[in-house]
Formats: structure tokens, sequence, C-alpha cells
């Protein structure tokens, strides 16, 4: 046989793909017409087990991975650590051999011959490679040669299949990592939805609701509400949580670098272009991109998302090849877009895209019944990043200031409130005489007592419900009704109302 040839053939075979398995058994169809064998294994010896390890094997009709320990006996470990050792070992009677034996009979051929091939790479021992058929006597000093022919390729082709192994490895540890982090950033940022049994119990009903679906959603509230609380509230109780969720705030990019941003560019697509970048789309495959701030998206940059909306997929700037996207679009806007519809600056169709499942979330002035637990988790949570070494505690009186301020900036401006008052404090308890602006009396009359004194929670929020009754005129459930405006549950409503001694029932 030409041993060019030989060489040739065998190494495309051999080198011709990362999965060594594969590349075994493309070698092992090629070899079987040179010499005998119907068996191929890879084997790497592990001296702190004192044993074998098997990573892939290959017969006629497949090849495949193994990770299998063969335990070696001390006479078999012995002769595997010689310093001095053939480069192909000819073992054609296998109980000639104290490690051919014992792998032969650890895989069930004792009665077989044995080609073993030592590989090595600049110097460094990597494994052997095991070529065997049944019976004895098959093998020739001509076989060995050729074989020896080959332990440069069979070496590269160990050593690339291992280090891919240790790459894919790592992928799925970075993965893993990443998963991780995303959790333990959701947590930080506030997993906990204050209010979610009162006076949000509505809104999170219709989270609860979508979830779980692919279809858009639309959140809308004033600003300081928490919509990007409840955008990681849908991703993270989806199906795709264990996807990214990357945030675009859609006022902050310059309209130049909008493209850009979004959907990505190639590589000298323009000045500055000096590599390859992916886009903020690109990057939310497989999981869920939250357009913030909606509102502020220019109308040309409208039409191209409309378009991405639609086909599910993206051009990189100054690419030519459509990316398919598989994402879900959660949007946000504090502004009223069916008026900014008619003002010609959103775009009627975009619109329809997005609000397939608008949710409105209450401004804090129309919940003020969560106040007393936000006050208290906000507490919590800054006193630790104050570093703090106790939560202070609040002055009689404290939560009764709060509910009677009006809070135009709603749960955000609340927390600004708390953590300024903390820097304050002195680790004094908290009065909040200095942090709520004084409100005008149309703005107060339902908080305020006859002496102008604040009134007790209770009194309050009696006050509150009996307004929002006269409004529906005593209608508790159903559209319309007072559950519907104060964003509870009917039954909570009603029982709260026993408790304050308020009578229910329709007025005509």
């Amino acid at each position: 046989m030409n041993e060019n040839d030989f060489f040739r053939q065998a190494t495309l075979r051999i080198c011709g793909s990362l999965d060594i398995e594969i590349a075994l058994w493309r070698f092992l169809l090629y070899i079987q017409s040179v010499m005998p064998v119907d068996w191929i294994g890879l084997h790497l010896y592990e001296p702190g087990l004192g044993a074998m390890r098997a990573i892939a094997e290959a017969h006629a009709s497949e090849g495949k991975k193994v990770d299998t320990i063969i335990p070696l006996p001390q006479e078999a470990r012995e002769f595997i650590e010689k310093k001095v050792q053939p480069d192909v070992w000819i073992i054609n009677r296998s109980e000639s051999n104290p490690v051919i034996w014992t792998v032969a009979n650890f895989f069930g051929r004792p009665d077989c011959s044995v080609l073993v091939l030592r590989l090595e790479i600049e110097g460094k021992r990597l494994g052997n490679l095991a070529l065997s058929v049944e019976g004895g006597d098959r093998y020739s000093e001509e076989h060995a040669r050729l074989l020896a022919l080959l332990n440069e390729p069979f070496a590269v082709a160990l050593s690339n299949a291992l280090r891919y192994e240790e790459i894919l490895k790592l992928k799925d540890m970075l993965t893993d990592d990443n998963r991780y982090l995303h959790r333990e950033l959701y947590r930080l940022a506030g997993d906990q939805i204050i209010g979610s049994d009162f006076g949000l119990k509505g809104v999170m009903d219709m989270v609860n609701r979508i979830a779980p679906l692919d279809s858009p959603v639309l959140l809308l509230g004033e600003s300081g509400t928490g919509k990007e609380l409840f955008a990681n509230a849908i991703h993270y109780s989806s199906p795709r949580r264990e996807g990214p969720l990357i945030v675009v705030n859609c006022g902050a990019i310059p309209e130049a670098l909008m493209d850009s941003e979004l959907f990505g560019h190639e590589k000298g697509s323009f000045t500055g272009a000096i590599a390859q970048k992916r886009g903020r789309f690109e990057r939310a495959n497989h999981g869920t991109i939250f357009l913030d701030e909606i509102g502020e998206l220019p109308l040309q940059a409208q039409v191209r998302m409309l378009r991405v909306l639609e086909n599910k997929e993206i051009e990189r700037v100054g690419g030519s090849t459509s990316i398919p996207v598989d994402i879900r679009i959660i949007a946000a806007t504090h502004r009223n877009l069916e008026e900014m519809i008619k003002a010609n600056l959103f775009r009627e169709d975009f619109w329809f895209r997005l609000n397939v499942f608008p949710i409105n979330i209450p401004p804090l002035r129309e919940r003020k019944a969560d106040i007393p637990a936000l006050v208290h988790y906000f507490m919590e949570k800054k006193s630790k990043e104050l570093k703090l070494p106790t939560s202070p505690t609040l002055v009689a009186g404290a939560i009764d200031r709060l509910m009677a301020y009006h809070w135009p900036g709603n749960v955000r401006e609340l927390e600004n409130v708390v953590e300024r008052a903390l820097i304050l404090s002195k680790m004094e308890s908290l009065a909040f005489d200095h942090f709520v602006p004084s409100q005008q009396a149309d703005e107060t009359s339902d908080t305020m007592g006859p002496e102008n004194g604040p009134l007790k929670l209770d009194e309050a929020v009696s006050r509150h419900i009996k307004k929002v009754l006269n409004l529906t005129k005593g209608k508790v459930h159903g559209p319309g009704g007072a559950a519907e405006m104060l964003g509870i549950n009917p039954s909570t409503l009603r029982s709260r109302m026993n408790q304050l001694g308020i009578p229910y029932g329709r007025r005509k």
C-alpha cells in the first residue's frame, strides 16, 4: 500500500469531525479495507484512579461516546507506567498482556488480537488507541508499521476532542451561571410585588393569566408605578423564564443609533463599525424584550419595529440576510397612545400590534391602603443598602401623614421619601414631618378631621370607600362596581366594609 495515500485517507477521516465517535467510526470503515479490525476503542489512563477511562468506541454499525472507568490490577498499572514502551503494541494473545487482558475481559472480548497505538503530542502522553479483531494471531508487523504512521493525527484529534468537550462543559456552566444570575438580579430588583393581595390584586390576576402565553402585553400607568417590575413578573412566570429578558428604554437611545442598538450592525456598515454587533432584538432571542417608554419611539423606528413584530425577523444595519428571532414583546408607557395617534405622533397599526393585552397599573393614590406595607418594605430594603445596623421605627401618626399625600410620583416617590428620611434620621424614629408637602384643602378633605388634624387610618379608608360607593350608587360587584374601581376583590371589599361598619346594597 502507498503510505502517503494511506496517511492522507486515514487523516481525512480522523480529523474530519470534532465528534470523536464519528471520527472513530469513519476511520474504522476505512481501515477495514487495509487490516483486520471489527472494534476500535479510545482510552485514557487515569493514574490517580489506577484505572483506564474509555472515551469512545466504534464498531461496524456505529461510533459512540462512552465514559467508563475500567479498574486495573497492580500488574497492569505497573506495565502502563513503565517509562520505555513501544509506539505500537502487537498483542495476538490477549492473556499475554495484563492491560489488554483486563480491558478485553471488561468488554467481553477475551479471545481477540489487539493493536495498541500509544498517543503522544509534544512529548506528552494523551492515551491509547486500540484496534481489535476476534481470534488470535491476526496482526503483523506491517499492520503495526501502518498504524504507527497515524500517531500524530490521532493525538491531535484526541486533544481537540477533549478541549471541545471542555468548551461544551464550560458553555453549560456559563449558561447555568447566567440563569442563576438572572434569578438573583430579579430577586434583588424586587421580586415581591407589594399590594398583590389588595390594591394590585386585579393587576396580578391579569399578570397570572397572560404570563404563560406568548401574546404581546402593553403595560399602562403613570411614571413610578412599577411597570418594569410587572414586566419582570410576566417574564419570570412564563415558559421563557430561562431565556434572556432584555430591557430597552426607547426614550434613552439617540435616533441616529436606534437601528444599530435595536437590530445590530455588520462590520464596516458605517464609520466606527469596527466589528459585528448583535442588537437588542437578537440578544432577546428565545426570551422577552421589554420596550419601556414605547411612546418615545420615533415614527420611523416604529415602522421598522412593526416589520419585526409582523415577520419575526430582523436585518442588521449593513446586512442583507434576514435573521429569525423568537421573542415575546412587553411594552410600557405612561403616555396616552390613543391621543398620540390622533396627533399623528404614534402609528395606529403599531398600536394595534402592541395593544393585544393591555394592563392598567393604578397610581399609588388609588391604592393608598398599600402604603403601610410599602413603607415597611422600603425601610427594610433601604436600611440594608445604607448599611444601617437596624431599621428605625415609625412614630405614631407617620403613616397617616403619608396616607394624606397625593403621591404624584407614585411608588418611586414614596421610595425616595423613605430613603431620604432614613439618611437624615440619625437612627431616630421616622415621622416624615419635613418630607411630605402640604396639600390643598380639596386634596386632603378625605383624610383631614374637623379640626384640621389627620384622621385615623380606618376613618380615612372608611371615607374613601363611602365616596366610591356613592359614585357607583352602592354597587360593589361587577363592571363599574366599587371593587373594580378600588382594584380589589369584591369579597375583600365586603369584609373590609363589615369591619368598618359600612352598609352595602344597591341604591336607586
